[in-house]
């Protein structure tokens, strides 16, 4: 430990010169905000702030690329925003927390239609199919693309979960105090493991569970990044190991919705032929899931109480000076 290195052999212990709350080493190590709960505060806000401006930026992408991507990044932008809120929620006040998760979860949402004709024609053309089933799923497609929102709807859409975004923003830093500390963040990560584990173990018998477990997952994977970019190699260490096992997830979540879409646009389709191509969809995702649950045996092992000590280590040793010994590429403290 490098306060026991501090102390002399005889005389009292001398004060520490950094708080005692602080419990990711003394002054004199790499510059850092998590060394500092109000620039700590300051760098989450901002984290924030960030990821409602992309949401704002995906409105014109539709003009520069299409609106699948546009809708894709305004998405993955609210996600970042959510997980977030999720290192600094024992910060808020319940009601405030509840507030803005909601807002986001709705912002997301009024998207999810769009979001789902873009990836329903790419899963099924991945698919291997009979003929019979080619056919059944080209008249998904059809009937689908008649219901496909105007690009105008879309920039309108993006347009609404964008300002949302944004008044979450000052909301959050209206109801936020002065400082956050590390174990407000630490804490958050804890939890949304937490989730994400308890999520992984009821997939087994849920598809519903299973497409939690993702979005946990990818919560928890822009948290670690994040902090990461404010500690150092060994937390992105834990963010790699952990995003790798969270790709795994897509192709199920996405054959997932697939199955939904068939039959949302199976109008003027035989019965028959419907249910023999579900049948052909669930011969797939019941191989992806089991393949991804057991990729992912390992990483969601650890309870969330050894995960939170195990970051804090790390975020400790990667702040630490040069010369303490520490190498670069221990990354399980």
């Amino acid at each position: 430990m490098v306060l026991s290195a501090m102390a002399t052999p005889t005389g009292p212990k001398p004060a520490l010169p950094y708080p005692e709350h602080d419990k990711l080493g003394p002054l004199g190590v790499k510059t850092s905000a998590i060394h500092d709960a109000a620039a700590l505060r300051g760098a989450l806000i901002q984290a924030f702030e960030a990821a409602a401006q992309e949401a704002r930026d995906a409105i014109a992408a539709i003009d520069k690329e299409s609106a699948p991507s546009a809708v894709h990044a305004s998405r993955k932008a609210l996600r970042r925003a959510r997980a977030v809120l999720g290192l600094v929620a024992g910060a808020l006040p319940k009601g405030e927390r509840r507030a803005v998760k909601t807002a986001l979860q709705e912002a997301r949402r009024s998207l999810s239609t769009v979001r789902d004709h873009s990836v329903a024609p790419e899963s099924l053309a991945q698919m291997t199919l009979d003929e019979a089933d080619r056919a059944t799923a080209n008249r998904v497609l059809a009937n689908a693309a008649e219901a496909m929102p105007a690009v105008a709807e879309i920039k309108q859409l993006l347009a609404e979960s964008a300002a949302r975004a944004a008044a979450q923003a000052e909301a959050l830093q209206a109801a936020l105090g002065h400082d956050v500390d590390w174990d407000i963040v630490a804490d958050g990560v804890r939890h949304i493991y937490g989730q994400a584990r308890r999520a992984s173990r009821a997939s087994k018998r849920s598809k519903s569970w299973f497409h939690t477990w993702r979005r946990r997952s990818k919560e928890l994977v822009y948290q670690l990044e994040l902090i990461a970019s404010h500690a150092g190699p060994r937390l992105t260490a834990i963010h790699d190991e952990l995003s790798g096992v969270t790709d795994t997830l897509g192709p199920a979540v996405d054959l997932i919705m697939v199955r939904d879409f068939v039959a949302t646009y199976g109008q003027g389709i035989a019965p028959e032929a419907l249910g023999h191509l579900r049948d052909s969809i669930d011969t797939l995702l019941d191989e992806l899931m089991k393949s991804a649950r057991k990729a992912a045996r390992d990483a969601f092992r650890q309870k969330p109480k050894k995960l939170e000590k195990r970051i804090t280590k790390s975020v400790r040793r990667d702040l630490a000076p040069a010369d303490d010994g520490n190498g670069a590429t221990d990354t399980h403290p």
